[in-house]
């Protein structure tokens, strides 16, 4: 490689570039000033992915290292939700009131690397840097899973999650080894040009059906969903959070551009996989939220849920559902992180936090605001109309519809009614029920994000338009 393509790709990387080196700056302040440090370094980490952030608008598009990695309209605009995503969940943490174990310096410098791997995944051109980018994302989210020792339930949720991540990482190895033997090539352009070529074989079915089955274990669809309730439950809060937003975001980001990329000329194989897991996540979630009473394990499932609706977005394989995925990813991602901040402001007087749904009774007497946003995001994410939600919902069964998947459009439809109940049972908890506990006063930083997750779900249909012209430039650079 000549110093021109070495600086030209170091250009391109440059956000990545900023978080890694970033992190072991902070890694090194943080140890030579002890836990002390720990809410500078989070200020600090904060500022790094803001900056990181600000950096992809310069850094342009095109080829990276040869290829390996790629940049255009539709990674930049990932890239950019997985910032936003990280950098919320990181503000939760500051308004977190059980700072014992997130006060540690790690903590910060373990989320900036996870980080850095979600942003290298979204980018990555082949399987090598796909499967390395997709390790430095788990690696961090393995240890701060279980980053409070002294929690039973912390650290058991951190083996389930390693224990089953290292799994699918496994499946997901064996797949790309399979599709390496069979097409003799590890960039997603020469995979694709060797299935247009139809000498393949059933062996690459095989090999993509285990790289399929491995990433989804990230979105937690069906029927790899299983860690998912305990790991968010056992997980504390703000860990809990940064789960279930930025790296789903990552996640799916890579499962579409490999699905377009790399195996679109199999669309009528890899379209059966995507529609079962589709309608696997979005029944078995909306089923089984039903009996919950954990807010957290209601969050779990109704996370499987979503990631179903947005499969059917891209079962579609064409424009106009890449697009309503990349617009549904966007729109959860801000509902998530919303009500998971109303989550961590459950915090009694007398000390401790309350995760149970009945603990909210009443909440619109004693915490009005809070109860109105929370009402809000609950509306948006059971995808009542004029909310984002429902938004979110109708561009990817809309894409569904105009690719002829007509029954599972309808399944969405109907799962989405059911997912409906538990969504307004909260609601109906919160405004007719007699109040059952104090909650204390909420931190500044749990109110900005709340708030924001809420101005959004509420705003959309004024001032989505930006976003829908992003998602739509993001697609096109797809196809």
């Amino acid at each position: 490689m000549t110093s021109e393509l070495l600086l030209s790709s170091l250009k391109l990387i440059m956000p990545e570039l900023i978080l890694s080196i970033g992190a072991m700056v902070l890694l090194m302040i943080g140890a030579f000033a002890g836990r002390k440090s720990g809410p500078t370094i989070v200020a600090l980490a904060v500022a790094l992915l803001l900056f990181a952030g600000g950096f992809l608008f310069w850094a342009g598009n095109g080829g990276a290292f040869n290829g390996s990695l790629t940049f255009n309209a539709f990674t930049r605009f990932m890239q950019l939700l997985v910032l936003i995503g990280a950098a919320l969940s990181m503000i939760l943490s500051v308004g977190h009131e059980e700072p014992e174990y997130l006060d540690r310096f790690e903590f910060p410098v373990l989320m900036l690397l996870s980080t850095t791997g979600m942003m290298l995944m979204v980018s990555a051109n082949d399987m090598l840097a796909f499967y390395m980018g997709l390790e430095l994302m788990s690696l961090p989210l393995y240890v701060i899973a279980a980053i409070n020792r002294d929690s039973l339930r912390s650290t058991e949720a951190g083996l389930k999650y390693f224990v089953l991540g290292s799994l699918s990482s496994g499946m997901l190895l064996y797949g790309i080894s399979l599709i390496y033997g069979f097409t003799g090539n590890i960039g997603f352009e020469a995979v694709a040009n060797q299935i247009s070529l139809g000498e393949t074989g059933l062996g690459f079915i095989f090999g993509m059906v285990f790289v399929l089955a491995g990433i989804t274990f990230k979105i937690s669809a069906v029927p790899f969903h299983m860690w998912t309730p305990d790991v968010y439950e056992g997980a504390p809060t703000p860990v809990t959070a940064f789960f279930a937003s930025a790296p789903k975001v990552a996640a799916m980001a890579i499962i579409i551009r490999l699905l377009i990329d790399a195996f679109g000329p199999a669309i009528d194989q890899w379209r059966q996989v995507v529609v079962f897991i589709s309608l696997a996540s979005m029944v078995l979630g909306a089923f089984a939220a039903i009996g919950q009473r954990n807010i957290k394990r209601l969050m779990a499932y109704s996370s499987i849920t979503h990631m179903g609706y947005a499969l059917v977005g891209l079962a579609a394989g064409t424009e106009t559902g890449v697009r309503g995925v990349v617009i549904y990813m966007a729109i959860y991602l801000f509902m998530t992180l919303g009500t998971f901040a109303v989550i961590m402001a459950m915090r009694l007087k007398e000390g401790g936090n309350v995760e149970n749904i009945d603990d909210l009774a009443g909440l619109s007497r004693t915490k009005p605001v809070m109860a109105v946003v929370l009402t809000a995001l609950m509306f948006s994410l059971a995808g009542v109309p004029p909310l984002a939600g429902f938004f979110g919902k109708y561009f990817v069964f809309l894409a569904a519809i105009d690719a002829k998947l007509y029954t599972l459009a309808i399944i969405g439809v109907l799962s989405s009614v059911v997912a409906a109940f538990y969504y307004l049972r909260v609601v109906k908890v919160m405004w007719f029920d007699e109040p059952a506990v104090e909650f204390s006063r909420v931190a500044s930083e749990l109110r900005f994000v709340f708030g924001l997750g809420g101005l959004f779900a509420i705003g959309y249909l004024l001032f989505g338009g930006p976003l829908n012209s992003a998602a739509g430039a993001a697609a096109a650079a797809l196809f």
